[in-house]
């Protein structure tokens, strides 16, 4: 699936590469559509929270983010674009945009501007095993293994479940206790993940 979806995506990044775009300024992109969507969930949650069906805009967002990040590796490797700056803006990438995307539900449902606590901490605990998670699978090249990107919460997991969330939402599905059940399973998968990511770098 993964190698259909880059020959799909192949023809434009030859063109990318014929007028100049390098694969940092894709990754950049990607991480700034990301913040400004972000941005105006938090101010659709604040100011227009009973119009739902903005959130069918976070797979939609979520699916371009993949379809840059295909296209960034691909400039890199197959346009001799690699340097060590576009590993760090990879993977800062990755952590900026999960953050920007995901930390704006932990106002959803607010009323008088007081955030739902449990929907708050869920959501946030859920960002913070995140954001552990793509530590854990850089970190593990310490060790001599490679970048690790096993378990059941990963980044390309992440969008999936996020976006059939943020669908259910959209179509009117009850929103409590589903959100915050939602986000704390998902925060005990990423921990898991974070568990099985260790196990595989020390076990390599």
């Amino acid at each position: 699936m993964k190698s259909k979806f880059q020959d799909l995506l192949r023809p434009f990044c030859r063109f990318l590469a014929s007028i100049g775009i390098t694969a940092n300024q894709v990754t950049i992109l990607a991480m700034l559509l990301s913040f400004l969507f972000g941005a105006f969930l938090v101010w659709a949650f604040l100011f227009i929270p009973q119009n739902r069906w903005i959130l069918l805009g976070l797979p939609a967002l979520l699916f371009l983010r993949m379809a840059l990040n295909a296209i960034d590796g691909m400039l890199a490797r197959e346009h001799g674009m690699k340097s060590h700056l576009g590993g760090f803006l990879n993977e800062l990438g990755d952590v900026f945009s999960d953050v920007f995307l995901y930390l704006p539900f932990a106002i959803y449902g607010m009323r008088d501007f007081q955030p739902e606590p449990w929907i708050a901490l869920a959501v946030v605990l859920f960002v913070k095993m995140a954001i552990v998670t793509e530590f854990m699978g850089v970190l593990s090249q310490a060790t001599g293994s490679s970048r690790r990107y096993d378990g059941p919460m990963g980044k390309s997991d992440r969008a999936f479940w996020c976006s059939l969330l943020a669908i259910y939402l959209a179509f009117g599905g009850p929103d409590r206790p589903a959100v915050e059940i939602f986000f704390a399973l998902s925060a005990l998968a990423a921990l898991l993940t974070v568990l099985v990511r260790a196990r595989k770098a020390l076990n390599e």
